[in-house]
């Protein structure tokens, strides 16, 4: 299975005096992206909240490549790489057609959504998740 990827628009509150897309969006895009990942491969993403677990970022780097301007469409692609115990990894990146705008990595930890404290992730959101990378 190929990696999940979400397209989005650039609006023009998202640039700065540049005329490109200002760093910190690219964390709310992202943010938006594995919530479209998790609609596809798991369902709505309060479903796993109610059966008591969610998942907190632990570590974000996003490295930029090239800008982003507004009305550019930009394709988030999602890859899974990495499913430990109690942590996923995921290697976003974001790009305009072929070129390469922004890629990083981002560790989430699942936790009880009641304590935070961190659990193993369930057998049948890896299974969905390993179909991701």
């Amino acid at each position: 299975m190929t990696a999940f990827v979400h397209r989005l628009r650039v609006r023009y509150s998202e640039c700065d005096q540049q005329g490109v897309v200002f760093n910190g969006h690219y964390l709310f895009y992202y943010d938006n992206a594995i919530t479209e990942l998790w609609r596809e491969r798991i369902g709505p993403y309060q479903e796993m909240v109610t059966r008591g677990f969610d998942i907190v970022v632990a570590e974000a780097t996003l490295r930029y490549r090239s800008p982003a301007r507004f009305e550019d469409l930009l394709d988030i692609a999602m890859p899974v790489v990495h499913l430990g115990n109690t942590s996923m990894v995921i290697r976003p990146e974001f790009r305009i057609g072929d070129r390469l705008v922004v890629d990083g990595e981002v560790r989430h930890v699942f936790v009880d959504p009641s304590t935070l404290v961190k659990k193993p992730m369930p057998d049948d959101l890896r299974a969905a998740l390993s179909g991701a990378a």
